[in-house]
């Protein structure tokens, strides 16, 4: 019986000894070609394209006898008609390993779910306001998507967000013979569901206190990570990925790495006292070295710590610091009290310091006035005399 395999890199039709083929991307080119082997000798040809589905097809095509080896030779009259599942095969082929590895997963999730809910064989140019409608409808209900619950706007617009980047590349992008993928974006304008009222918790100074004074309790890298993050205001991930390398002790600055950097932006900042002093007690911890982690894990020393664990620490310690449970205050309320605590500085100085690329996202998802502020802006509203 036939056997098919597929791997990242290449595809098998046909039995092994008898008709076995296989194609699979050239390394340099990307185009597509076909192995097989004939009186003991290795053959192959190129397909002369890079679409990963038609090139399956053409392989079982040729282990089942219906097709020569000429057939890259040749070009077809006319295009196989763009679906949607060979348009995400294209895009996952090409653009998602460009992306954080993070991203990866996410991307394929999506693009699953899209083709489960419109159909594999969709053609994209007739996805419609219709389509776009249902999909809303149907995801904030939980009857489609991965975990069968009900989701928010939030992780809906996500969603979208990629539909959107993926048909928007299509309309920028050409095939072999110089034809666009798509003619244009069929959903382009529609707007995008967003959360109304999203949920930014900003870690008040006596919560942070709090969890301060019990963090050496749970362990030191917990008490580094969280005045890094308070002094710094940066990521976790990025706080977590530090090596000995980044930190400058004689200049006092630390570098961000841009592979650590959700905007890929790296750039360098001085360090505070504070920062400088929870530093030192790592060192102490953990003698530096160019490459050694400045939070490693407990197992290997070379690695990392990982994100779970930074979330179990912070868990850990609010039920020590007798904090009650709420929505939104993690790691990254840490980061909004950054920004609203020096909202008195210029943009550009903030963003350059917390490494924010757009003063826009500064403004709309981290900054926010306390009640304080708020009375002495209004307090200092000037007044017609007289």
């Amino acid at each position: 019986m036939a056997r098919t395999k597929r791997s990242r890199r290449s595809y098998g039709a046909g039995e092994w000894g008898r008709n076995r083929v296989r194609v699979f991307p050239d390394p340099k080119t990307g185009l597509f070609q076909l192995e097989w082997r004939e009186n003991g000798r290795r053959l192959t040809r190129s397909l002369g394209h890079r679409e990963w589905v038609r090139a399956k097809r053409q392989a079982d095509e040729f282990a089942a006898g219906f097709a020569g080896p000429e057939i890259g030779g040749k070009v077809e009259a006319e295009p196989e008609p763009l679906t949607l599942e060979k348009l995400f095969d294209i895009y996952g082929e090409e653009v998602t390993p460009t992306k954080r590895r993070k991203s990866w997963q996410r991307d394929r999730a999506a693009m699953a779910m899209f083709l489960k809910f419109f159909g594999r064989d969709r053609r994209p140019e007739t996805l419609s306001q219709r389509d776009w409608d249902r999909f809303i409808r149907e995801r904030r209900a939980g009857t489609v998507g991965p975990s069968g619950r009900p989701v928010g706007n939030r992780t809906t617009e996500a969603d979208l967000t990629l539909l959107m980047a993926v048909l928007n590349w299509a309309a920028r992008s050409r095939d072999e013979q110089g034809r666009l993928l798509l003619d244009r974006n069929p959903l382009k304008g529609l707007r995008k569901p967003v959360e109304k009222n999203p949920t930014r918790v900003v870690l008040t100074e006596e919560e942070y206190r709090a969890l301060l004074g019990v963090s050496r309790r749970l362990d030191w890298r917990f008490h580094v990570a969280l005045v890094l993050a308070h002094e710094t205001g940066h990521r976790i991930g990025a706080i977590r990925n530090l090596l000995w390398s980044d930190v400058d002790f004689e200049g006092e600055t630390i570098r961000w790495r841009a592979q650590h950097e959700k905007t890929g932006y790296e750039h360098t900042t001085p360090l505070t006292p504070e920062a400088m002093e929870a530093l030192e007690e790592a060192r102490r911890h953990n003698p530096a070295g160019a490459d050694v982690p400045v939070l490693p894990t407990t197992r290997n020393p070379s690695e990392c710590v990982g994100f779970p664990q930074t979330r179990f620490w912070w868990k850990r310690a609010e039920r020590l610091a007798g904090l009650e449970p709420k929505r939104g205050r993690g790691w990254h309320s840490l980061r909004r009290k950054f920004a609203s605590d020096l909202m008195d500085l210029p943009l550009k100085v903030l963003c350059e310091l917390g490494g924010w690329k757009a003063a826009k996202t500064v403004l709309r998802c981290y900054q926010q006035p306390d009640e304080a502020q708020l009375r002495q802006a209004i307090r200092s509203r000037r007044r017609p005399q007289g």
